[in-house]
């Protein structure tokens, strides 16, 4: 039996997005690959996503979204002890992407901790729990957490069942210790099931596969491989067990909760998560229609969504829920 965990005092105070310049309709993808008119729509149940146009890079797409964090929170970016960023494909392999936030905040010679934190699509998530215990102890005080990606740059445009599925933005959040009953971290839970380590992948951009052993290779390992059905698969088969321990940790049920935020992966996925937990229509955020899977930053847009809607508000539980590459799932509940 899981054993559920002692609330933590952390408290998100403040969220924020940055959304791309660039709007592509999934019409405009029937045109790109010669569809019949719907085809994209229908079968990703995503009518728009944003790319990232000339100028936006990840660093600046996520000092945008802490910019309005911090705005939400009352805070300025000096006030900030410790700065994450948690992407799946970082802006470059070195320095870490939170170094070049850092820099973009105007924050260059503050000497606040920068660093990164990588778990894929659940980078987000894995970051929070790891702050989360940070904070509770006095470790950090005030943390920008952000995701930020930029998914177009390695899209396998050959694919059309993978490429239709992805935009890019960012989403951040800032994060502090409770002072009150009101709010805190009530559990989280993490799986990782290697057997699904091929399932997504880039293969290059480390030291598997080296430019200097051959170019053509690199640039084939350097886009996005999925193999969407078995993925789903393998996620379908595990995700109702890691869901029930996950709510046995954080001792609520569903009912309880305000809404769920998920990672906005498919409208397949979506459509199973809500079956298996047999949810009310309403209790998912779903952003995918207008955003498509964002990767890491998809939760943290989702529950900016969530909050600025008025869908989440104070003192109410939300549950963050996930699955990234590995295959790997991870979740939250928490008082917002």
């Amino acid at each position: 039996m899981t054993m559920a965990m002692p609330a933590l005092p952390v408290r998100i105070l403040g969220t924020g997005e940055h959304i791309p310049h660039e709007q592509v309709s999934s019409a405009a993808l029937d045109k790109r690959w010669g569809k019949p008119a719907g085809w994209t729509v229908r079968h990703s149940g995503i009518d728009h996503r944003h790319f990232a146009g000339a100028g936006e890079t990840t660093s600046s797409m996520a000092a945008s979204a802490a910019i309005g964090a911090l705005a939400a929170a009352g805070l300025e970016a000096g006030e900030l002890d410790c700065i994450v960023s948690a992407c799946s494909v970082p802006e470059q392999a070195i320095p870490c992407t939170a170094v070049l936030v850092q820099r973009e905040l105007g924050l260059h010679d503050s000497g606040i901790a920068a660093f990164d934190v990588n778990a894929t699509c659940l980078s987000f998530l894995a970051a929070l729990d790891m702050l989360t215990a940070a904070i509770a102890v006095g470790r950090y005080q005030r943390v920008l957490l952000v995701s930020s990606e930029v998914a177009s740059a390695g899209l396998p445009w050959h694919d059309p069942a993978t490429a239709m599925l992805f935009g890019d933005g960012a989403g951040a959040v800032v994060l502090g210790r409770a002072d009150d009953s009101e709010t805190g971290v009530l559990g989280s839970h993490f799986q990782t099931f290697s057997a699904g380590a091929e399932l997504c992948q880039v293969r290059s951009g480390g030291t598997r596969v080296r430019p200097a052993e051959g170019m053509d290779a690199f640039m084939q390992g350097a886009h996005f491989e999925m193999r969407g059905p078995a993925t789903y698969r393998m996620a379908a088969l595990r995700l109702p067990a890691f869901l029930r321990q996950l709510f046995e940790r954080a001792n609520v049920t569903l009912e309880r909760l305000a809404c769920i935020v998920p990672h906005q992966a498919s409208v397949k996925g979506l459509a199973h998560l809500e079956a298996a937990l047999r949810l009310p229509a309403d209790l998912l955020v779903r952003r995918l229609h207008e955003r498509g899977n964002q990767l890491a930053a998809s939760i943290p847009v989702a529950l900016h969504h969530a909050v600025t809607s008025g869908r989440l508000k104070r003192g109410q539980l939300v549950a963050l829920v996930g699955s990234g590459a590995g295959l790997s799932f991870g979740g939250s509940v928490l008082r917002y």
